[in-house]
């Protein structure tokens, strides 16, 4: 089965694109230059065009500090673009695959997010995001929105390589340890998104819905940090360690105000597809040995 991939360049995308002949799928990775979700016509047009059985969205306007100044732009990526696929979904009749994000919660909760509380988000992305999930819900019934957070893989621009370029400048790094979520790897997204498009296009029948699903266990950035250093060090990316100081998020203010608590509950998902939640730990192994051979191929940033 032909899969069109939204937000090709993007981790999740680029993962996706590089993993679905293993799956026994065709991918048409679509980069923004390619083709621009935010014009109705442009999405229209390139899915009568190239005909896919199924359309996988990893495409999204993710800068979330930018985005309190660019709300514009975050909508019309984030919302309209996502109601202009799921539109062409329908008309095509297939199902959308869509990303989502922890960010839709206000982060004031002391217990892994369901797929039922109530969502309340803090800033214009997440706010333009859970507009995107009602654009998805009121306009197609074949959709499988999965709410993930803190990605991170060896391609893009992610806390991992952040860190990792950082201790290489520093002998010394602060890192709040105030907010605590789920690290989750592109590759394990990719991967489960592949195999329930595998199971369409071998006509199985899927549930269709919200779903959750982030690496386990929750941890806090500085945990994230420290554990990063630490097998980076192990593994030959760094010579030593910086030192890592814990601080609050009031010590580190940004545009956009971050969840406190963004642990999503992913029982759902393990129950209703039998794929579990991946342990963030072993898929960063993965990722640090996907940057340290051969170095000259992933640049940090």
């Amino acid at each position: 089965m032909r899969i069109l991939v939204c937000g090709a360049n993007g981790q999740v995308g680029h993962e996706v694109v590089k993993r679905a002949a293993g799956f026994g799928l065709e991918a048409l990775g679509m980069n923004r230059a390619m083709l621009d979700i935010s014009q109705g016509e442009e999405v229209a047009r390139a899915v009568r065009q190239l005909q896919p059985g199924l359309i996988i969205n990893a495409a999204a306007y993710t800068h979330v500090d930018n985005a309190e100044t660019h709300a514009e732009q975050a909508y019309a990526v984030n919302r309209d673009g996502v109601g202009y696929l799921a539109e062409a979904a329908r008309e095509a009749g297939i199902p959308l695959l869509h990303i989502s994000t922890d960010y839709v919660f206000s982060g004031a909760a002391n217990a892994p997010y369901r797929e039922t509380d109530s969502v309340s988000p803090t800033g214009v992305y997440g706010a333009s995001k859970q507009a995107g999930e009602e654009a998805v819900r009121s306009r197609l019934e074949q959709h499988l929105i999965l709410r993930t957070s803190w990605v991170f893989g060896a391609h893009g621009h992610n806390f991992v390589k952040t860190m990792l370029r950082l201790a290489r400048q520093r002998d010394a790094l602060s890192v709040v340890n105030d907010q605590v979520g789920c690290p989750t790897y592109a590759g394990s997204i990719a991967e489960v998104l592949l195999a329930l498009a595998a199971r369409h296009a071998r006509r199985e029948e899927l549930a269709w819905g919200l779903y959750h699903f982030g690496g386990q266990p929750a941890c806090s950035w500085y945990d994230f940090a420290v554990e990063i250093f630490r097998q980076a060090e192990a593994g030959g990316l760094l010579s030593r360690r910086p030192q890592v100081t814990p601080i609050c998020s009031a010590q580190y203010p940004t545009p956009a105000r971050r969840p406190a608590w963004s642990v999503l509950d992913c029982r759902r998902f393990e129950g209703t597809f039998g794929l579990a939640a991946p342990d963030w730990h072993r898929d960063l192994a993965s990722v640090l040995a996907a940057l340290a051979v051969p170095r000259s191929a992933n640049s940090l940033s």
